[in-house]
């Protein structure tokens, strides 16, 4: 069994990615599962086999302790941790492959607090795999693409399980675009000489320490381009989950 834990900020596309990749993996014959983990959702385009919101109502904790909606979001996220026993016992029910994690829509909730650490602890970190994904509509600029790549190490080291950094909606960017975001990615020196022509005298030591960072992470910055529009890139992530646990072996589909 293998966690896939969708992490990102807020509008990056991780209930759409989620539901995306859950789809595909049944198209292809893998035992796969949604589990929604963001209490305060409204719609889903999708029907997760697990739901946080049949235990914890927002709504109800709004009430209960006279919180308004952030308030009340922070302490869903710890009462997830409090009866991770719940959640664990209604994982097994399915024995599935590939459990896919659907977080909240804000990342501080699930990655800097401590519900994130205590699920993925709980559920096993040597079974788990964050995906961290970067909208890149806020990454057409090296300064912007830096900060996206800071968010995911942070993310990385908080959390401490490998991590697969996926670029969505690729379908709503120009091809050239698209070409320096993902040149980025593979080349950090790249990156590093484009955010100096910004503003060299700003940026340069600022710059020099977060490209070391990037640099000591080359493996981690590597990027899946994918949509869930047209599915691209969705054989890239499975491919890619599958080396990180199996070297690239497939788990024989059902």
């Amino acid at each position: 069994m293998i966690n896939i834990f969708v992490v990102g900020t807020a509008g990056s596309g991780k209930t759409t990615l989620a539901h995306t990749f859950n789809e595909w993996c049944h198209r292809m014959s893998y035992d796969s599962i949604v589990v929604n983990l963001d209490p305060g959702v409204v719609k889903l385009p999708y029907s997760p086999e697990i739901d946080v919101r049949e235990w914890i109502s927002l709504e109800e904790i709004m009430k209960e302790y006279n919180l308004g909606p952030n308030g009340a979001q922070i302490l869903a996220a710890d009462m997830i941790a409090i009866d991770l026993k719940n959640l664990e016992e209604r994982i097994d029910e399915y024995k599935a492959d590939y459990i896919i994690f659907d977080t909240p829509g804000q990342l501080e909730l699930f990655v800097f607090r401590s519900v994130g650490k205590v699920v993925i602890e709980g559920l096993g970190k040597k079974n788990s795999i964050t995906l961290f994904l970067i909208d890149p509509s806020l990454s057409t600029t090296p300064t912007n693409f830096v900060s996206q790549l800071m968010l995911s190490a942070i993310t990385q080291f908080r959390l401490d399980v490998p991590i697969i950094n996926v670029l969505t909606k690729i379908d709503m960017v120009d091809k050239e675009a698209l070409e320096m975001i993902m040149e980025w990615g593979k080349n950090p020196d790249k990156l590093h000489n484009d955010l100096l022509v910004k503003n060299p005298s700003l940026y340069y030591q600022l710059s020099e320490g977060m490209i070391g960072v990037i640099k000591e992470l080359q493996a981690h910055t590597s990027l899946v381009a994918t949509s869930s529009e047209t599915w691209e890139g969705m054989e890239d992530l499975y491919t890619g989950i599958q080396q990180i646990f199996y070297g690239g072996e497939d788990l024989e589909k059902k």
